[in-house]
């Protein structure tokens, strides 16, 4: 979609942050480099540090949720990414209302588990198929958030609930929002029934159809493949010319 709107698109290798062609590091010495030359100006978003990542969390998607629910919510969960916007719904929400459960639902294979649970960002061993959560590091967005409800979510357990989203409530999801849900429900059963818990349903299921909806790919990562999946056949519409 970038290149057919005209864009010149850079593709890196995926490599640790440490690493000097980690796709933030490249990006920033992009920016710093066309900033010299480009007439109309350069913006590098950096949102894994830019604050207003954070600020735009507290100041739109936590208002949103105290008046759906009229505040009357007990707890609020979802992964980190870059962290705006569990920092901003639980900085603004913490401030209705002090006793509010706040959680965090992490992949294998990242930090945010042990940062929380045991102080020290460290990843945790495995890994996970979902992509665009899992922070490794501290950053300024969420170096000062607590959290008391850390949760670690394995594969096996989130994506089976994209599936349940799928079939019975007729909503394509992905990788993020299992883990989103999965979470939600570990913090539910903790706290118990009569409790308002609120997630975040992250991310379309139609980005992720070679992975998430590709039975052989679901095999090889060792995870359940719904019935209705492996049912599935290739329609053939004939061409015709108009």
């Amino acid at each position: 979609m970038l290149r057919l709107c005209g864009a010149e698109l850079v593709e890196v290798p995926a490599v640790p942050y440490s690493n000097p062609n980690n796709y933030q590091h490249v990006g920033r010495r992009l920016a710093d480099k066309l900033r010299k030359n480009e007439r109309n100006g350069v913006l590098f978003a950096d949102q894994w540090n830019n604050l207003d990542n954070r600020k735009a969390h507290y100041v739109s998607t936590g208002p949103e949720i105290w008046d759906q629910t009229e505040g009357r919510i007990d707890g609020f969960i979802c992964a980190i990414g870059t962290g705006g916007t569990l920092a901003g719904v639980a900085t603004y929400l913490r401030e209705r209302k002090r006793d509010i459960i706040i959680g965090v639902a992490d992949p294998k294979g990242a930090a945010m588990y042990d940062l929380f649970a045991h102080g020290e960002a460290k990843a945790s061993p495995g890994g996970s198929i979902t992509e665009g959560i899992g922070l490794g590091r501290v950053t300024r967005i969420i170096e000062d958030i607590k959290v008391d409800k850390p949760y670690l979510i394995p594969d096996e357990e989130a994506v089976p609930l994209i599936f349940d989203l799928l079939e019975h409530e007729g909503l394509c999801m992905g990788g993020s929002t299992g883990i989103n849900l999965a979470g939600a429900i570990r913090l539910a059963k903790d706290m118990g029934p009569g409790h308002t818990i609120v997630t975040i349903l992250a991310d379309y299921g139609t980005r992720y159809q070679s992975k998430l909806f590709n039975p052989a790919f679901l095999r090889e990562k060792g995870l359940p493949v719904p019935e209705w999946l492996e049912r599935r056949t290739s329609v053939q519409v004939p061409y015709e010319k108009a």
